[in-house]
């Protein structure tokens, strides 16, 4: 069973540094979406967290030892996009949720086993949930707006996902409004978020493991590097044995990252953090080795509402376990589960599904192999199991 967990607060004011709204006045639009109780967005202040349960070292491992296994996925984006389709029912992820008898975590339900069996999975979680929003006058341009109700909020983590990460290009989408809206409904679920000022923290078998976020644009690589080390030890000061930082940048659709991505990451690990894991191309990105720890530039999409035929479908979820010996970290590994964003080849059906067959894992493969040849210290491989 999963644990329970609990968030740090970095600060209690969210301040999304490059994603402030334009000083233009708000054009009078508002979204209602179908089944919201009641107009205008939820701000109740999050529900307390209860303390973190122990889970006891398995088993089977010899006595003295443990391992905390951690998962990352891609990009998880789902409901409508309203630029394209005004009410839920009549877009794509709404024709597939009418298909799927209406049950909001129908995108989970192939991957759902392999999320519960481990200790803690992190989701870089791109939209908005409100069930009632204003467009701001700076996104009536956007080509996406992602929209979905905040009840669609307790569909994860009934099916494994514990934590979010909430700095990228569409947290912003219907403005400070609808972040706050999307934070509220993740954290009341008891998902623990993250953001540039906000560490997410949450423990297992007496580990605290804390994770960062940050977005590049705007100016962001030298504001992040401003503050990251600080972060970082701040993270360390908080009693986190394991710190993750989650980057969104690089450039829609690029296989591998450009030499500022490589840059950062490798003064995120110098900084002192355990892994980096990136997002935002839509594509998967090779994994470097640097200093003894993982970089994984891009894990592509996860659940992806904004196109229901991609021109690549393939992802793949990075899991990495810290072993410890008498409460001390002697070591790490990562394995790999390549998937598809659709249980479906020629359409998306938002399902996420482990690959089966070996042509469609050796693409995946072969992908992270080649563009290996673009970064400094690629991994020699990418195992499917664990050794």
């Amino acid at each position: 069973m999963k644990k329970r967990l609990f968030s740090g607060l970095l600060a209690v004011v969210l301040l999304c540094a490059g994603c402030a709204l334009a000083t233009a006045p708000e054009p009078e639009i508002e979204i209602i979406l179908p089944g919201a109780s009641s107009p205008g967005l939820p701000t109740p202040a999050p529900t307390p967290t209860p303390a973190p349960t122990q889970k006891a070292a398995s088993a089977s491992a010899p006595e003295g030892t443990m391992s905390v296994t951690l998962t990352f996925t891609g990009d998880l984006t789902i409901g409508t996009n309203y630029k394209v389709y005004r009410k839920l029912d009549s877009s794509i992820f709404g024709k597939e949720l009418k298909r799927q008898k209406n049950q909001p975590d129908f995108f989970l339900r192939n991957i759902k086993e392999v999320l519960l069996s481990d200790d803690l999975t992190v989701v870089n979680f791109e939209g908005t949930l409100a069930d009632s929003v204003v467009i701001p006058a700076s996104k009536k341009d956007n080509q996406f707006l992602f929209l979905a109700p905040v009840s669609y909020a307790d569909a994860l983590l009934p099916n494994g996902i514990e934590a979010a990460t909430l700095e990228n290009n569409h947290v912003m989408d219907f403005g400070e409004d609808g972040y706050q809206s999307t934070m509220n409904a993740l954290e009341n679920a008891g998902i623990v978020c993250a953001n540039s000022t906000q560490l997410g923290i949450f423990e297992v078998n007496g580990v605290k493991i804390g994770f960062l976020a940050y977005q590049t644009f705007n100016g962001g690589y030298d504001r992040i590097r401003e503050t990251l080390a600080q972060d970082i030890q701040s993270a360390r000061d908080q009693g986190c044995g394991i710190v993750t930082v989650s980057y969104h940048w690089g450039d829609e659709l690029d296989y591998s990252p450009n030499q500022r991505q490589q840059d950062l990451a490798h003064d995120t690990i110098d900084a002192g953090a355990d892994l980096v894991i990136g997002h935002h191309s839509h594509r998967i990105n090779p994994i470097e080795e640097y200093q003894g720890k993982y970089i994984v530039y891009s894990l592509g999409n996860f659940s992806f509402s904004g196109n229901n035929k991609p021109s690549d479908m393939l992802t793949y979820l990075f899991q990495i376990r810290f072993k410890y010996r008498r409460g001390e970290m002697y070591g790490t590994d990562f394995r790999i589960i390549p998937c598809r964003i659709s249980s479906k080849q020629d359409y998306n059906d938002f399902a996420v599904t482990p690959l089966t067959e070996t042509r469609y894992i050796d693409t995946i493969l072969s992908t992270l192999r080649n563009y290996g040849s673009k970064i400094n210290n690629p991994v020699p491989s990418y195992p499917l199991e664990w050794d």
